[in-house]
């Protein structure tokens, strides 16, 4: 079947219809787009310090630019895979290219915050659509030992594109602006737009199901309750009237979510899947990860640039003994998931990953950037050996219908660990922040500046704050400035391991062998 511009369709059941060269087209479609969705998570990290001092930002903003496109994307995910199954992933997938790459000019173009904000929230929803049919559309295309090989061909894109994150982030940032961190997606996004338009086959399912909006509002809803009360408790506190009523209308928002699910026929995330311990272990463990490690990553870039002083690219640079740790372990976790229990292997890693954790602790004034390669190595180590095995623990325990939603839940939880991960640790710094500098600017001629010095370090205006300060003083401030952001990131560092050591050991109680041989999809694609 030749696949003209006007996108014939083939159902799932012929897919195996579709042309050869085809087939390879549709992997570097799908490879492009991943690539540039996730190479546009990892560099924002780097580039979030020359965002906050160009668009004089404030720390919330920071979690914001991060957390608006985590929360869209975790909202997005399943609704958008309904919608793929019903008009053509080839068509969703299209819809979400063009929505992340227009986003992503809007993103560059940025003059506020706000709508920095807001155009983050836009590239979540193009990269939800993208996410959720990126798997489905290589699943239509290969089949057999093909399948396998385009799998694997996916999978490394996405290490690579973790991996060189930091390093195309910070150089793009260091030798032109971050506006480019955006505007470098514009061609490639352009290229997989014409790729999928010319040589991809459109697919769908005979089976699709009419997408649970009800669900999605409530999910939406209770989520962005959640996070956004975390956020204003770290510019309040906990006690505010504000964040109090905020958390209550998210609890109960996910309540009526619950009740939805649990009546609906075709429900967005179907509660039953819980019901088994290693899919429920997956998810815990997919949320651990990411609400631990991958929420510190923001902090640990911040403390490398507005603390030390190092560039975006110097950054990055040292960024990589983490993130070429866990690209090089993922490719040997990938040939011990055939001779190790996989519950071993993740439930291990996220233990190491909280020994990792815990070394990065114990950070003085005095401290240099070489104090966390020890903790950035161990925890590398732990999240390779959990990535690869952790989708099987969605897709290997369910029937191949129920695949694409156990696979969509996971990712969704990855994504809410993420988002109220950034969240909790913010709070949970800025009140140890202010705190810490108060307690050491106590009794010296800095005492009446510590709400001001606690502000500045929260807003990355150390520089500006320092000239303001008389010059016999500054030696004073700058062990004040290190030492309080130091003794706060010690706690959230402490907070992010103890979730990544109850995710351990959650994992390596639930997750069980016996669950993947009674499951029906063992080899189904994560949709």
């Amino acid at each position: 079947m030749t696949i003209e511009p006007t996108g014939k369709t083939v159902t799932a059941e012929r897919a195996d219809a579709t042309p050869a060269g085809t087939k390879w087209w549709t992997l570097v479609a799908v490879c492009l787009g991943t690539f540039m969705l996730l190479l546009d998570v990892t560099v924002v990290n780097v580039a979030l310090p020359a965002i906050q001092t160009e668009l004089h930002s404030t720390f919330a903003d920071l979690q914001w630019v991060v957390d608006a496109y985590a929360l869209t994307l975790a909202a997005f995910l399943l609704t958008s895979g309904s919608l793929a199954d019903m008009f053509g992933r080839r068509l969703l997938y299209m819809a979400g290219l063009a929505i992340f790459t227009a986003a992503s000019a809007l993103c560059g173009a940025a003059q506020s915050p706000l709508m920095l904000e807001l155009s983050r929230g836009l590239q979540g929803v193009g990269g939800a659509v993208m996410f959720s049919v990126s798997l489905a559309l290589l699943a239509s295309a290969f089949h057999g030992k093909e399948r396998g090989l385009a799998f694997g061909v996916w999978g490394a894109i996405t290490g690579v594109a973790v991996a060189i994150g930091p390093i195309v982030g910070g150089a793009l940032v260091s030798g032109l602006s971050w506006r480019w961190i955006f505007f470098v997606n514009l061609p490639v996004g352009a290229v997989a737009l014409a790729v999928t338009f010319y040589q991809v086959a459109e697919s769908r399912s005979d089976k699709a199901s009419r997408p649970d909006w009800a669900g999605f509002v409530l999910f939406t809803g209770g989520l962005v309750s959640i996070v956004y009360a975390l956020i204003e408790a770290g510019r309040t506190s906990f006690s505010s009237t504000t964040v109090i009523a905020t958390f209550a209308a998210g609890g109960v928002l996910l309540a009526g979510f619950l009740l939805v699910e649990a009546r609906l026929a075709h429900p967005m995330f179907d509660l039953r899947l819980f019901r088994l311990p290693t899919f429920t272990g997956g998810a815990v463990a997919a949320f651990g990860v990411s609400v631990s490690i991958f929420s510190v990553l923001l902090y640990l870039t911040i403390y490398l640039q507005d603390v030390l002083g190092y560039s975006a690219l110097q950054t990055g640079l040292r960024l990589l003994v983490l993130s070429g740790g866990i690209l090089a372990v993922s490719f040997l976790a990938g040939r011990l998931t055939a001779h190790v229990p996989i519950r071993f292997l993740i439930g291990l890693g996220l233990l190491a990953v909280g020994g990792g954790l815990m070394l990065m602790r114990g950070l003085s004034a005095t401290s240099g950037w070489t104090h966390l390669i020890p903790g950035m190595i161990l925890g590398g180590v732990g999240v390779g050996f959990i990535n690869p095995p952790l989708a099987s623990t969605a897709v290997g325990v369910v029937t191949q219908e129920q695949a694409g939603m156990a696979s969509g839940i996971n990712s969704t939880f990855r994504q809410m660990g993420i988002a109220t991960g950034i969240a909790l640790l913010g709070s949970v710094f800025t009140s140890r922040l202010s705190s810490s500098v108060a307690s050491l600017a106590s009794g010296t001629p800095l005492s009446g500046r510590s709400a001001a010095i606690a502000k500045a370090l929260e807003n990355g205006q150390v520089a500006t704050l320092f000239q303001k300060v008389p010059a016999a003083h500054r030696q004073l401030l700058n062990h004040v400035v290190k030492a309080s952001f130091t003794s706060s990131l010690d706690l959230i560092l402490l907070v992010a391991a103890i979730f990544a050591f109850a995710a351990g050991v959650l994992a390596l109680a639930l997750i069980r062998s016996r669950d993947f041989a009674s499951g029906a999809a063992h080899t189904a694609p994560a949709h």
